[in-house]
């Protein structure tokens, strides 16, 4: 399987942001959702357990 996420530091300097926890609240606040979740989705796939990404997800749908 071909990895196709970034880590946190890649996304950060992507972004070009110090903290990019602080740059996707700052993304949601501001209303921009659709920038949010592709943020959010790269960031489960690339930091969060399996598991935890199986209960997420139950939890949404």
């Amino acid at each position: 399987m071909k990895r196709r996420s970034k880590t946190i530091a890649q996304q950060c300097r992507y972004y070009e942001v110090d903290n990019i926890f602080e740059y996707m609240v700052s993304v949601y606040l501001n209303g921009n959702i659709s920038a949010f979740r592709e943020l959010y989705i790269l960031y489960l796939f690339s930091e969060v357990e399996p598991i935890h990404i199986q209960e997420i997800i139950l939890a949404t749908i």
